[in-house]
């Protein structure tokens, strides 16, 4: 897995050094710097005990909504949005946090759930609660691309969990219906034109469609082998908005083409797959859950950065992970492997064990 990541790392520091005009500053050398002290942090991550994460499950879950609680009372103001807390030189966004920590909490609460109940309202309604407080401190920010990513990962859980999929089916129903509402009372101007936009982006080229238009323009225009390094001209000449952080993916296909994309895409398949690996091997319920959910976070910023860059999604502000440039969503994905790391140490324990 180790390998992939740093091909991925180092691949984005080399798209970063181009978008900043040929210079390691601002984005490249913040980048390396990043990952490596967060590469620290997961391999901190990974020693820890079953014991002692099943005891802080509740605690941090509790602690992280608390600060979700704080960034509405006294939060730190940044693009129109209310994300961040501020404590000296230290600025932490707790909606990041609070993915694995939701994933980590509902992980715990179907392995303690008694496998009978889990076709009553008792393996529901407590987890609805979970995933929903975090969700709604989230939309109030507003953020609606960390808000979805808490469910999505949440509902990964549920499903695997082996929650009856009637229930699935009368949620989905249920927000169809109030998706539309959502639209009209729930969300911004702003986040109303993006969705118009992802409709029908050539509507308004220069005003609300531009980033999806000169995205699509610059990963077409890299046709197989791309430009070539530091070549880019829809990022030098900055028609193209965010080149350092959710369309890095289209900064890097325009000069390294379709070949780039395809590297991109065989590298975080690589380390899915890992992931994937090490959740099927996991010997226990809480285990298995936490990795999936990792596994699942890890993709829905994957998929949904991509489909963003091409058009298919509407632009939430999903960076792609181990490339955009941002200390956030680098401490997430971080977080994330960290625990598949710490999760594969307890499937290499686990026969040992067995024979003591």
């Amino acid at each position: 897995m180790l390998i992939p990541l740093f091909l991925l790392v180092g691949f984005g520091a080399a798209v970063l050094y181009s978008a900043a005009g040929g210079a390691m500053q601002p984005f490249a050398a913040s980048h390396l710097l990043r990952f490596a002290i967060f590469l620290v942090m997961a391999s901190v991550i990974a020693v820890f005990p079953k014991p002692l994460v099943k005891f802080m499950t509740y605690p941090a879950y509790v602690g992280v909504l608390l600060l979700l609680m704080a960034v509405e009372a006294m939060g730190a103001m940044g693009g129109g949005s209310q994300r961040w807390l501020e404590v000296g030189p230290i600025r932490i966004q707790p909606s990041e946090l609070m993915k694995p920590v939701v994933i980590l909490t509902l992980a715990r609460f179907y392995d303690t759930l008694p496998a009978g109940m889990i076709n009553s309202w008792r393996a529901l309604v407590p987890a609805s609660v979970i995933i929903g407080l975090p969700m709604a401190l989230v939309l109030m920010q507003p953020d609606l691309g960390t808000a979805l990513a808490i469910g999505f990962g949440g509902a990964v859980i549920m499903l695997l969990a082996g929650l009856p999929m009637r229930w699935f089916a009368i949620g989905a129903g249920v927000g169809a219906v109030a998706v539309p509402l959502a639209y009209f009372f729930a969300l911004k101007e702003y986040q109303q034109r993006r969705v118009t936009t992802f409709l029908d982006p050539e509507s308004d080229p220069l005003g609300a469609g531009y980033h999806i238009t000169q995205s699509k323009i610059a990963i077409g225009s890299g046709g197989i082998g791309g430009k070539g390094f530091n070549e880019g001209s829809q990022s030098h000449l900055n028609y193209l908005p965010e080149p350092h952080t959710d369309f890095v993916f289209a900064t890097m296909a325009e000069e390294w083409g379709l070949i780039g994309g395809l590297f991109v895409l065989g590298a975080f398949a690589l380390i899915l797959r890992w992931g994937m690996k090490v959740a099927a091997d996991a010997p226990d319920r809480f285990s298995h859950l936490l990795a999936y959910g990792m596994v699942a976070t890890i993709f829905f910023y994957v998929s949904i950065n991509l489909m963003m860059v091409m058009g298919l999604a509407p632009v939430v502000g999903i960076p792609l992970p181990f490339m955009s440039h941002g200390g956030s969503s680098m401490l997430t994905n971080m977080i994330c492997v960290g625990i598949l790391m710490m999760v594969n140490r307890w499937n290499r324990e686990a026969p040992r064990r067995l024979l003591g």
